[in-house]
């Protein structure tokens, strides 16, 4: 046993949120050949993102580093908001990619390819259907309303490659959700919520996407992710709001997500614009 993995005094507060067992999980996910080279659980960290970045640039991590965390208190979604969560009610976690032979102008794919990574591991793991809300927000159903269950926030480390933060409410009940529109999987009906096989289904998942789109030089089509993202992808075919920066609103049908992932808008004077950036609402009751 690692420091890192030493145990707390409150690591068993709360019985029914166990903390994760490293141990075991680096057992079943480090392998010789495989795309995971270590795994490291700490008990309490800001960002795993800026944790993990700081140590890719310092050369200290390689590609295929796991730093999860049992809480964050500075977690950061897209336009640096804030992501917060009881102890172990959730993941918390990111990973370091640097897809060599890959173009960097398909780079840009990686946070929707763990997006449906995401999705697809735990749709398997604790049987809840999930949806993915472009660019990058995992949806769960909650009493027939969609709710963001967890987000995906990508960052550069510099030449050491890319850092994938992922962040899945896990266990979270109703008086804890930080917003009403937030929700869970267990709020979600999930048949499970034993935070160490959710944690292995979306990395083995992960690893998975991961080696067939390398396989294809990140190309999104030859290597199916394209096709998948637009099947699991709930903001196709709504009528959505973009903020774009400049402080312009865009509204219209989302058609389609192109081959550089961008969403296309179709607006009601019948252009359709490419949105790369921005903030992307669906329009309730259309």
């Amino acid at each position: 046993m690692t420091p890192r993995d030493a145990a707390e005094p409150s690591r068993w507060s709360d019985l029914d949120r166990p903390p994760l067992n490293a141990a075991a999980l680096r057992r079943s996910l480090v392998r010789a050949g495989g795309l995971w080279t270590s795994l490291d659980v700490v008990p309490r960290t800001g960002s795993t993102n800026s944790d993990l970045v700081a140590r890719a640039a310092s050369g200290t991590a390689a590609e295929g580093a796991v730093l999860i965390a049992e809480e964050q208190t500075a977690g950061r979604g897209r336009l640096d908001r804030r992501w917060t969560a009881p102890p172990r009610s959730g993941l918390a976690f990111s990973v370091l990619l640097r897809p060599d032979g890959v173009p960097l102008d398909r780079w840009g794919w990686l946070p929707l390819l763990t997006g449906v990574a995401v999705a697809t591991g735990l749709s398997r793991a604790a049987g809840v259907d999930t949806a993915l809300k472009w660019p990058n927000d995992l949806l769960v159903t909650v009493g027939g309303e969609e709710r963001k269950a967890g987000g995906i926030l990508a960052e550069r480390a510099g030449d050491a490659g890319v850092v994938v933060g992922v962040g899945i409410n896990v266990s979270l009940r109703a008086d804890e959700l930080p917003v009403p529109q937030a929700g869970s999987l267990a709020l979600a009906g999930a048949v499970t919520t034993d935070r160490d096989p959710l944690l292995r289904g979306v990395l083995r998942s992960l690893a998975d996407w991961y080696a067939r789109w390398r396989d294809a030089s990140g190309d999104p089509a030859a290597s199916g992710l394209q096709e998948t993202y637009a099947a699991g992808c709930a903001t196709l075919g709504r009528t959505v709001r973009a903020e774009l920066p400049g402080d312009r609103t865009l509204v219209g049908e989302a058609l389609a997500v192109d081959g550089d992932g961008r969403l296309v808008i179709a607006t009601a004077e019948g252009v359709r614009e490419p949105v790369g950036a921005g903030d992307v609402v669906h329009v309730r009751g259309v």
